[in-house]
C-alpha cells in the first residue's frame, strides 16, 4: 500500500511539474532564454517540485481556510438572534453534510486516476484505497488547527474543536460506504462530478436549512449539534470495514473514467453547438465594405447575439438599476447620504464591475473559434500589415461594443451622484464619466492585445497557454484588490485615465512591433 502511495505521487508529482515547465517555456520571454532540453535540466526539476510542494501544502490548509473565514463564520457573524458557539456549530454541521455528498475524494474521476488505473494498469484496488487514505488524513489535518483557531473564536469547547475534523472525515467515509453498498446492489458508481436532482435538491434544502433557519434565530442546540457530530464519527468508523474489504474498485473507477472521458467531449461538443448557435444563418447577411473591413462587418453582424444584443441587455439592467437607485433617494433622504458618500469614494470598485461587464473574452473566443481558426492557416493572413489592419478595425469594434454600456453606467452614476446631494467640486462628474469610460476602453484594449500576443488557442481550439492563464487571473487580482481601495473620485480619475492612456499606447506599439510573430496557432 505504502509503495502504491508512492509510485501514485512520483506519478502526479511528474505530471505537475511537466505541466509548469511547460507554462515556463511558454512565456514568451524566456521561450528564447530556456533550451529545449528544459525538461532534462536537474535545477529547473528542483525548481518545479518545490512549487508542486507549497502547492500540495496549501491545498491542505488554504481551501478549508476560506471556506472558515466565509461560509461558516464569515455568514455567521450576520446572525444575532442566537449563540455564536450553537450557530457556528449548526452551520458547520449542514454544510459538512452537503460536504460529504458532493465532495467524497473516492467517487471523483481525475486524469492522474486514468494514468495511473488505465494507462499504467497499476492495482486499482491498492491505489484508491492508499490515495482515499492519504485523503482523508488531509482533510482531519486541515481542519484540525482550523476548527481550533475558528471554533474557540466563537466560544465553542476545545474538545468539540477537537472533534469535528474527525466528523467531517466520518461523514465523507459514510457516504463513500454507502455507494460501495449500492454500486455492490445495483452496478451504479455514483459520481460527485455528475450529480442527480435529488442531490442537488437535498443539497440546496440543507443550504437554505444552514443559512435560513439562523436569520430566524432557530439554531440547533450545541448538544444537538455534537450529538449528530459524535454520530457521524461512530458511522464513519463504522464504514471502514466496508471500504477496506471493497473488491471491484477497478469496475468502478472505468466506469468513472469512462463517463468523464466522453463528459470531457460532450463538453466539447456542446461547447461547439453552443458557438453555432450564436452565429446568425441568414445568409441574406452582407457588407458594402472592401478587404478587412467587409470580413469584420459580416463578423460583426453574424455575432449580434453574442455581442451587441448582449450589449443592449447589460446597457437596459444599469437603466433599469440607476431608476431604482434614483427611486430610493427620493423616497428616504438616509439613503442618498449613504449613497453619496459610497460614489464620493468608491470608484475603484467600479473597475471590478468593468472588468465584469467587459465583452472582450467573449469577444477573442469568437474570433477564433468563427474567424481566426481558418484564417491563419493561409500564409497571407499571417503578414504584418495583415495583422495590423485587421487589429485596427477590430479595436475600433470592441471598443465601441463595451462603450455603450460604459457610458451609461457612468452616466447614470453621474446622476446619482447628483440627485443624493452632489459634490463640492463639479468636475467629479466629468471625471466620473470619462474614467468609466477609459476602463471600458483599457478593457477592451487589454483583451485583444493579449490575444494577438499570446494567441493561446490550438488548432483544436483549446486553451494552451499557461501565460495567457497568468495574465488573465492576474488581470482578476488586480480588479478584485481595488474593490477594497477608497479614493476621492479626482484622485483615482485622473490617475485611471492617465494609466489608461499609457496602457493604450503601449499596447498598441507591442501589438505593432510583435504580433506578426506571436499571432499565430499554437501547437
Amino acid at each position: 500500500m505504502v509503495k502504491t502511495l508512492r509510485l501514485s505521487f512520483a506519478l502526479k508529482n511528474t505530471y505537475r511539474v511537466n505541466s509548469i515547465l511547460y507554462a515556463v517555456k511558454q512565456i514568451p520571454i524566456l521561450k528564447r532564454l530556456l533550451p529545449d532540453s528544459l525538461y532534462r535540466i536537474r535545477g529547473f526539476k528542483i525548481f518545479a517540485n518545490v512549487l508542486t510542494g507549497i502547492w500540495e501544502l496549501l491545498s491542505i490548509f488554504l481551501g478549508k481556510f476560506l471556506y472558515f473565514l466565509t461560509m461558516v463564520c464569515g455568514i455567521g457573524l450576520l446572525y444575532d438572534k442566537a449563540p455564536p458557539e450553537a450557530v457556528f456549530l449548526h452551520i458547520l454541521l449542514f454544510l459538512t453534510v452537503i460536504g460529504a455528498f458532493t465532495n467524497t475524494h473516492l467517487f471523483n474521476p481525475t486524469r492522474d486516476k486514468y494514468y495511473a488505473m488505465i494507462l499504467l494498469r497499476m492495482d486499482a484496488r491498492a491505489y484508491t484505497l492508499s490515495n482515499y487514505a492519504y485523503a482523508m488524513a488531509k482533510v482531519v489535518a486541515g481542519f484540525l488547527p482550523l476548527a481550533l483557531l475558528f471554533g474557540l473564536q466563537r466560544g465553542v469547547a476545545w474538545w468539540c474543536c477537537l472533534l469535528l475534523p474527525l466528523a467531517v472525515a466520518g461523514a465523507k467515509l459514510t457516504v463513500a460506504a454507502v455507494s460501495l453498498r449500492d454500486y455492490a446492489r445495483r452496478g451504479f458508481a455514483y459520481n460527485e462530478n455528475k450529480l442527480t436532482k435529488y442531490v442537488w435538491l437535498a443539497a440546496g434544502l440543507l443550504l437554505a436549512l444552514a443559512y435560513g433557519l439562523p436569520a430566524l434565530g432557530v439554531v440547533l442546540p450545541v448538544g444537538v449539534s455534537m450529538a449528530a457530530f459524535g454520530l457521524l464519527i461512530v458511522s464513519g468508523a463504522v464504514s471502514i470495514r466496508t471500504i477496506c474489504t471493497f473488491q471491484s474498485y477497478r469496475a468502478v473507477n472505468q466506469e468513472l473514467l469512462a463517463q468523464m472521458l466522453q463528459q470531457m467531449d460532450s463538453a466539447k461538443t456542446a461547447a461547439k453547438k453552443t458557438v453555432e448557435k450564436s452565429i446568425s444563418a441568414d445568409t441574406s447577411i452582407t457588407s458594402r465594405r472592401q478587404g478587412f473591413a467587409y470580413l469584420n462587418e459580416l463578423f460583426i453582424k453574424r455575432h449580434q447575439k453574442i455581442l451587441w444584443k448582449a450589449t443592449e441587455k447589460i446597457t437596459a439592467v444599469i437603466l433599469g438599476l440607476a431608476a431604482v437607485g434614483l427611486l430610493a433617494i427620493r423616497l428616504s433622504p438616509e439613503v442618498g447620504e449613504t449613497l453619496n458618500g459610497i460614489l464620493l469614494l468608491w470608484l475603484p470598485y467600479f473597475t471590478f464591475i468593468m472588468y465584469s461587464l467587459n465583452r472582450g473574452t467573449g469577444f477573442t473566443r469568437a474570433l477564433f473559434m468563427n474567424c481566426d481558426h481558418s484564417l491563419l492557416t493561409y500564409a497571407f493572413f499571417k503578414e504584418p500589415k495583415c495583422i495590423l489592419a485587421l487589429f485596427r478595425i477590430r479595436l475600433w469594434e470592441i471598443i465601441k461594443i463595451n462603450a455603450v454600456p460604459a457610458l451609461t453606467l457612468g452616466g447614470g452614476l453621474a446622476l446619482l451622484l447628483y440627485a443624493s446631494g452632489g459634490t463640492e467640486n463639479p468636475l467629479d462628474y466629468a471625471v466620473l464619466v470619462v474614467t468609466i469610460l477609459a476602463l471600458s476602453v483599457f478593457f477592451s484594449i487589454h483583451y485583444l492585445t493579449i490575444y494577438y500576443l499570446l494567441q493561446p488557442y490550438n488548432a483544436g481550439t483549446e486553451l494552451k497557454s499557461g501565460t495567457y492563464s497568468l495574465v488573465m487571473m492576474g488581470t482578476y487580482l488586480v480588479c478584485f484588490f481595488l474593490m477594497n481601495v477608497r479614493l476621492p473620485i479626482l484622485v483615482f480619475g485622473l490617475g485611471c485615465i492617465a494609466f489608461c492612456l499609457i496602457y493604450s499606447v503601449v499596447a498598441c506599439v507591442l501589438v505593432y512591433r510583435l504580433a506578426p510573430k506571436t499571432f499565430r496557432i499554437r501547437a
